[in-house]
C-alpha cells in the first residue's frame, strides 16, 4: 500500500493490472462486526473463482467504463449514478482504516478463521489482499457477506447426482459477484453505495445533516457534558441518533419543556443549577433527543409509558378547526 495522497489514475491502474491479474499473489481474509479480520486458507480449485469474482470483474468494469466515459467523482459530492464511480479517501472513512491497517501492519498476528472458535454467522465481509509477485503495490477488493446466503453444514443438504445427502462442510456460503468496494493506495473506489455504506457504516450525507441538526441543537438548548465529551462526538457514535436527527424539528420543544417532560416520564435525566441538562453518557443522549422528539407517551387507558419507535402524524377530526 502507498501512503501517497495523490488520487489512484484508476484507468491506468486497470490498463497496468490487467496484463499481470493471473500473476497477482492473493491472500483472503474475513472480518466480522467488530472490524477483527482473520485469514482464510483457499484450495487451488477456488483460485480461479477467486480471481475472475473480484479481480477481473473489477477490471473488466474499469477498463470497459474508460471507453464509454466513465467518470471518477467524490463521494461526498456525488450520488451514484450510471457510469459513475464514486472515490473516497481512505483517511475518511474509520471503519475502512482500522481494516485495513491491520491486514497491512498486524498480519502476523491475525487468527486463521475456524468455525469452532469464531463462527461465520458473525462475519461481515470478505476482504481479498492482491499484490505483485514481490508483494508490493497491495490492493484490496472487499465484498459483504450475506447471512442469508450461508448454510451451516448440520442443517443443509446436498444434491448431488439426483440424490440427496448431508452437506458435509461445516458451512457453506454463496459469494456476492458483483462488483463492490475497492481499496487502493489511499482510495476508496465504491462500486455499490448502498454496500459500501454498510459495509463500513459510513453515511457521509446522513452524518453531515446530522452534524447540521447537532449545531441546532446546541444553538436552542443549554446543555452540559462532562469533560473531554460532547454533543458532536456522542452524535457520531450512534447509528440510531443520527437517524433520527434526520427529520428532528429542533425547538419545536422547548428547554423547559424538555425538563418538565422528563419529570413527567419520570426518566432519570438530571438537569443543574444553571438549568443546564446534564448528558452523562449515549443512554442520556438517548432520553434527551427522545424527549425533543416527543417520543415518550403515557396511555390514557393504562396509565403506563412508552417509548414511540415511530410516529405517524393524524390529521385533525373532521367537524373541528385546527388547533394552533
Amino acid at each position: 500500500m502507498t501512503d501517497t495522497q495523490t488520487p489512484t489514475d484508476i484507468f491506468l491502474w486497470a490498463n497496468q493490472n490487467d496484463g499481470i491479474k493471473n500473476e497477482l499473489e492473493l491472500e483472503l481474509f474475513v472480518f466480522n462486526k467488530n472490524y477483527t479480520p482473520y485469514s482464510m486458507k483457499f484450495s487451488k480449485d477456488l483460485e480461479h473463482q477467486l480471481r475472475a469474482m473480484f479481480i477481473y470483474d473489477v477490471i473488466n468494469t474499469i477498463n470497459f467504463g474508460a471507453g464509454t466515459g466513465l467518470s471518477v467523482r467524490d463521494y461526498e459530492l456525488s450520488e451514484a449514478e450510471d457510469n459513475v464511480l464514486l472515490r473516497t479517501e481512505l483517511e475518511k472513512v474509520e471503519r475502512a482504516k482500522t481494516l485495513i491497517n491491520l491486514l497491512e501492519h498486524e498480519r502476523g498476528t491475525i487468527e486463521p478463521f475456524s468455525e469452532g472458535d469464531h463462527e461465520f454467522k458473525r462475519i461481515k465481509g470478505v476482504a481479498l489482499r492482491c499484490t505483485k509477485s514481490d508483494g508490493s503495490d497491495a490492493f484490496y477488493i472487499v465484498k459483504a457477506v450475506q447471512q442469508s446466503n450461508v448454510l451451516a453444514g448440520a442443517v443443509s443438504w446436498e444434491l448431488t447426482g439426483g440424490t440427496l445427502a448431508p452437506f458435509k462442510a461445516d458451512v457453506g456460503v454463496k459469494m456476492p459477484n458483483d462488483n463492490q468496494v475497492m481499496v487502493v493506495g489511499n482510495d476508496i473506489f465504491i462500486f455499490n453505495q448502498g454496500k459500501f455504506e454498510k459495509l463500513f457504516q459510513y453515511e457521509f450525507k446522513k452524518q453531515l445533516l446530522a452534524d447540521e441538526k447537532v449545531a441546532e441543537i446546541e444553538k436552542a438548548y443549554k446543555l452540559s457534558f462532562p469533560e473531554g465529551l460532547d454533543l458532536q462526538s456522542l452524535v457520531r457514535e450512534r447509528r440510531k441518533i443520527v437517524n433520527k436527527l434526520q427529520k428532528l424539528e429542533v425547538g419545536a420543544v422547548t428547554q423547559e419543556q424538555a425538563i418538565e417532560y422528563a419529570d413527567t416520564m419520570e426518566l432519570e435525566l438530571m438537569s443543574d443549577e444553571k438549568d443546564q441538562i446534564i448528558i452523562m453518557d449515549g443512554r442520556d443522549l438517548d432520553m434527551f433527543v427522545n424527549l425533543i422528539n416527543e417520543d415518550y407517551i403515557t396511555s390514557e387507558l393504562t396509565g403506563k409509558r412508552y417509548e414511540i419507535k415511530s410516529k405517524k402524524l393524524l390529521g385533525e377530526p373532521e367537524g373541528e378547526p385546527p388547533r394552533g
